[in-house]
């Protein structure tokens, strides 16, 4: 097949995210497998206009900001040189409206729509943008093959207009030759817990902050460690201050992926409390290396939580039950060993190589659609 992808950042971007992540591993294997795949993304100063990533041939157009701008056109002379057999757009907060341009077929692939949480993690003027450029999609894509990586995202199409029995849910996949549990990298012996993700303010880490501070305020000897960087971190370790946990808490930054499946690895709990995520890769990730999670019962996070098998969900915002969640497991090291063998045992649901597969199949199948 060839396949041409439209996708705001590639994995190279400084900006790069779970997104990223997921085209890659998924459309550099299926490049692997022979077909040939064209990447339009955005790029930045300095970056190197045209590059192959995993056997994906990279085309780097405008920049963060002007991607939309660039990327049609671009896309358009590509369609107008070559013979392409489908795009997939890859919808990253401002549609490019692919099917009303596009002389081939059209694939949607969506993580997750941003709806009001854009206004907790951008500008006003750019989470409006946001917010408005989400608001025609129904009508944009009405009809068209959809692939979403979560029930919770297929939810948030349907309510947008589109139809549910266009969609295809495949979801996100891990990498479980890298991701394992290591009896030689033991959990750390004080209780400890991990946030693991991008400090912004729409993934709502203080509320993993205030439920800590609970836990310490109840007598626990737990610690935190949270990984990551972001425009939230200063005011995330104010709050640690104010809050009197401080020296409880280890903000490491930004860490390899070495480092990420070590701490993975010696966590006792994982803890995840966004309003909304397409997915949630990282609860899986944890699984994988025998870890549970304890998350928001939000849309994408109880997708990727298997209640009482990988972890357990709470109300989103009930901070006393998230609490009470995570200091009944740090007191119960039976439990967390309990859950983290079944929590390996979920993640090996959950394969880069099927999700593969199964973007593959999803795309002959809407090639070979009559018109």
């Amino acid at each position: 097949m060839r396949i041409l992808v439209l996708n705001w950042l590639d994995r190279e971007n400084p900006r790069a995210g779970g997104a990223e992540v997921h085209l890659h591993e998924i459309f550099g294997r299926i490049a692997a497998a022979g077909d040939r795949v064209i990447l339009v993304a955005s790029g930045w100063r300095g970056c190197i206009p045209r590059v192959d990533l995993d056997g994906i041939e990279v085309h780097r157009v405008g920049t963060r900001n002007t991607f939309p701008a660039f990327a049609v056109p671009h896309a358009r002379r590509l369609l107008a040189d070559g013979e392409f057999d489908v795009v997939v757009e890859d919808l990253n907060k401002i549609p490019l409206a692919t099917p009303h341009w596009s002389p081939v077929p059209t694939v949607l692939l969506v993580h997750h729509l941003f709806g009001a949480t854009a206004f907790r993690s951008a500008t006003p003027p750019v989470a409006a943008l946001t917010w408005l450029a989400e608001r025609p999609i129904g009508r944009i894509y009405r009809g068209i093959p959809t692939q979403a990586i979560s029930e919770s995202t297929a939810n948030d199409l349907v309510r947008r207009g589109l139809d549910r029995r266009e969609m295809t849910i495949i979801p996100n996949g891990v990498d479980l030759e890298f991701f394992f549990p290591d009896t030689s990298v033991p959990r750390a012996e004080i209780p400890t817990l991990l946030y693991l993700g991008r400090l912004q303010p729409y993934k709502r880490v203080d509320l993993v902050l205030r439920a800590f501070a609970l836990l310490r305020a109840r007598g626990s000897s737990a610690r935190l460690v949270v990984a990551g960087k972001g425009s939230s971190e200063r005011r995330l370790r104010r709050l640690t201050g104010r809050l009197g946990v401080a020296e409880a808490v280890d903000f490491v930054g930004f860490v390899s992926e070495e480092e990420k499946r070590r701490l993975l690895r010696t966590a006792w709990v994982h803890v995840l409390t966004s309003p909304r995520e397409g997915w949630g890769i990282t609860n899986v990730e944890a699984a994988a290396c025998g870890t549970p999670s304890v998350v928001s019962d939000s849309p994408g996070l109880r997708d990727s939580v298997a209640e009482g098998v990988s972890g357990y969900r709470v109300p989103h915002g009930d901070v006393d039950r998230l609490a009470s969640t995570l200091g009944r497991l740090l007191r119960d090291r039976k439990e967390v060993e309990r859950l983290g063998r079944s929590a390996r045992s979920y993640a090996e649901r959950f394969d880069w190589g099927r999700s593969a597969r199964e973007t593959r199949a999803h795309l002959a199948r809407v090639i070979a659609r009559p018109e």
